[in-house]
């Protein structure tokens, strides 16, 4: 039962995450946005680091993953940072 909530946590944050970068990837088909597509990137791999939350903390706990969540985390908010700027004179 110890396991059993923070598990269901971690669960949830990844497809929250998956979620919202489907949405916003299907909306950047429909109006053809710049800044939704660095959003739908940016939410993408913020998925996928949830996704690695849940090896390194469930699946794999002997093995750390630590270092490529961090990293992927710093690709995931310069995504969003470089659209930012990007996207800026548009």
């Amino acid at each position: 039962m110890d396991t059993l909530f923070p598990t269901l946590v971690y669960i949830l944050c990844f497809a929250t995450s998956a979620l919202c970068a489907f949405l916003l990837a299907r909306s950047f088909f429909t109006s053809r946005s710049r800044m939704l597509f660095w959003s739908a990137v940016c939410f993408a791999l913020l998925a996928l680091v949830n996704l690695f939350v849940i090896f390194d903390l469930v699946i794999f706990p002997a093995i750390d993953f630590r270092s490529y969540r961090l990293w992927l985390t710093l690709i995931a908010v310069a995504v969003l940072l470089f659209g930012f700027i990007w996207d800026e004179d548009a």
